[in-house]
């Protein structure tokens, strides 16, 4: 017997078979409405007049009839052996649909944060997806600890500890879909204990004080200069908790000096304030071995932040959070009210990725990408006129190139070179910040030399 459960298209359509109108029109008319309404869009595979008349409980011979019609005013399409498809609205044209937060893709996207998607490992990927898949139990993908698979954690602990120096016990690491979340979850943890006021860099992500805004904390201000975030005030600004970048401050480059490492610390056991360390890019160091995660210096105070959106991809939505044990119950209340636990299969995908040596040796690969990138930007930009120059360290997937004349004027060649960068006072509240924060990695490898070109003649004034 054939039953609607076993049909392999499923279209809901409500026939009208009463007031006087036949079957057949009913249909008609049901099917012509969804598509100049837009229920069915363009290119939807429509079931098998055979599929089709079984559900409806109609003769075949109706559906082919109205399928027919249909095709001949244009609102759908069919090829013999190959089904029949909705054509669209005729006479309408399709409004293309834009991409989130954008109004035209720019020709060459400079934006930083964002890493070269052509170098993702996809094939090592694909197979560690099939041996999770292969070799994992059932139950690994049902509802579990909103920390996440303890597997991943307890590869995700090892691998921080071994590569950023973090103190990690698994129980302690908290797998999340990235440092958005991640400060949503501290800073609703925080708010919860009582807290008021929480320091952020400036310049530092505005995104970063919105997600505090909203769990009702109050962001202050913290500056910062050549050497790092000036930590050295903390006191002065009578927070409970600072959010910092130490190992590679954004957007500004700079790397917490030793003295205002010390100065945070002193400041953590002196008032038992906690920070949220954002290690966004710690494995991109390029001159030098990196300085270790502050959370390793002061496991107690410092809740350490991380992500695969760099390394790997950001749609990949994979991050992780190593908390101290006075904020972890809190944290995972938080977490089981947010989305009870993360996505299970990619963190043990990325988990495997790490214990069988592929994610150590993507990160070398993009490593020495990104250090050539930086390189070539760095040279080009001595050979502008005047010459230009990549402050901070040489580190991550971005620089920021001051331009002590104002940034307008080549702001303006830039757009009309459809070439997308971001302006320093997106980052700062402060007059005249006058400096490009350029993302170098963001182009795949074909685009990177007339990106770069575009960008060199922009900035040559």
């Amino acid at each position: 017997m054939n039953s609607w459960a076993k049909q392999g298209v499923d279209l809901h359509l409500h026939v009208e078979r009463t007031g006087g109108t036949g079957l057949r029109a009913g249909l008609e008319y049901a099917l012509r409405a969804a598509v100049r309404g837009g229920r069915l869009e363009a290119g939807t595979r429509l079931p098998s007049s055979r599929q089709f008349a079984a559900e409806l409980g109609v003769a075949r011979n109706t559906v082919a009839d109205v399928y027919t019609q249909l095709v001949a005013e244009g609102y759908l399409t069919s090829r013999r052996g190959g089904g029949t498809y909705v054509a669209g609205t005729p006479g309408r044209a399709m409004a293309p649909v834009a991409p989130d937060d954008e109004e035209a893709a720019p020709r060459y996207d400079l934006r930083p944060g964002r890493p070269d998607l052509g170098i993702f490992p996809r094939g090592a990927w694909l197979a560690a997806t099939r041996r999770v898949l292969g070799a994992g139990p059932s139950d690994a993908l049902t509802y579990g600890d909103p920390r996440g698979p303890l597997a991943a954690r307890r590869t995700l602990a090892a691998y921080l500890a071994r590569v950023r120096g973090v103190d990690a016990d698994p129980d302690r690491v908290v797998l999340c879909t990235g440092y958005r979340q991640a400060v949503a979850l501290v800073g609703a943890a925080l708010a919860r204990s009582g807290a008021v006021k929480v320091a952020v860099e400036s310049p530092g992500l505005p995104e970063v004080s919105e997600a505090l805004i909203r769990t009702g904390l109050a962001p202050v201000e913290l500056p910062v200069d050549d050497d790092g975030a000036r930590t050295d005030l903390l006191g002065a600004l009578e927070a409970e908790m600072a959010v910092l970048t130490p190992a590679h401050q954004f957007p500004t480059g700079a790397q917490l000096s030793a003295d205002r490492r010390a100065a945070v610390l002193e400041w953590c056991r002196r008032t038992d304030g906690l920070v949220l360390e954002d290690d966004y890019d710690g494995e991109f160091r390029y001159d030098r071995q990196p300085v270790g995660a502050l959370q390793g210096l002061a496991p107690d105070h410092v809740l350490y932040a991380g992500s695969a959106s760099k390394t790997l991809a950001p749609g990949l939505r994979l991050g992780w959070l190593v908390v101290p044990p006075c904020l972890l119950d809190t944290i995972l209340a938080e977490k089981r009210l947010a989305d009870r636990h993360s996505n299970v299969l990619d963190h043990l995908v990325l988990a495997e990725l790490i214990d069988r040596g592929d994610y150590d040796r993507h990160v070398r690969r993009a490593r020495s990408h990104y250090r050539r990138r930086r390189n070539e930007l760095a040279r080009a930009l001595t050979g502008c006129k005047p010459p230009r120059r990549a402050a901070g360290v040489a580190a991550g997937l971005h620089a920021v190139v001051p331009l002590p004349e104002g940034t307008r004027d080549a702001l303006a060649r830039l757009d009309q070179a459809s070439v997308a960068v971001n302006d320093m006072s997106r980052y700062t509240g402060a007059p005249n910040p006058n400096a490009l924060v350029i993302g170098y990695a963001t182009p795949p490898g074909h685009a990177w030399p007339a990106a770069l070109t575009a960008l060199i003649a922009a900035l040559d004034s």
